[in-house]
């Protein structure tokens, strides 16, 4: 028996803000704030039932005592969309760096690679 529920991933952000306002546009929806009030230390985001958290470094330092590596490719996110080329060519026209335009993969994928505003790669991904 399990005793484990509702995994999340969190990203670690020098700009909390930033980042929320990234995610935001990509069709997420804050469903957590701390603090409700101010410059924010951790903000959940969800779609489609995922959930993603963006966290301070400086309260991952302060308030748990660990070390995290703030920017470069750590995690991906993985974004499904009905068009890949569409929304690569948005996110880029938007700002988003190019890592790797739309590609196929495995004969059944068409997948780009941009990343977040603290580098985390993110991959658009659609059945071809």
């Amino acid at each position: 028996m399990s005793v484990f529920r509702t995994p999340q991933i969190v990203l670690f952000s020098a700009d909390v803000p930033r980042a929320v306002a990234f995610y935001t546009r990509l069709g997420f929806t804050e469903t957590f704030r701390v603090p409700t009030d101010g410059e924010p230390i951790h903000v959940d985001l969800t779609l489609d039932g995922y959930r993603i958290g963006i966290a301070s470094v400086r309260s991952i330092q302060d308030d748990h005592g660990l070390d995290p590596v703030p920017d470069g490719q750590r995690a991906a996110v993985i974004l499904w969309t009905d068009d890949t080329a569409a929304a690569w060519s948005r996110l880029i026209a938007d700002g988003a760096p190019a890592l790797a335009a739309p590609h196929p993969w495995l004969d059944r994928l068409l997948i780009a690679w941009t990343a977040d505003p603290d580098g985390n790669p993110i991959q658009i991904v659609q059945h071809r």
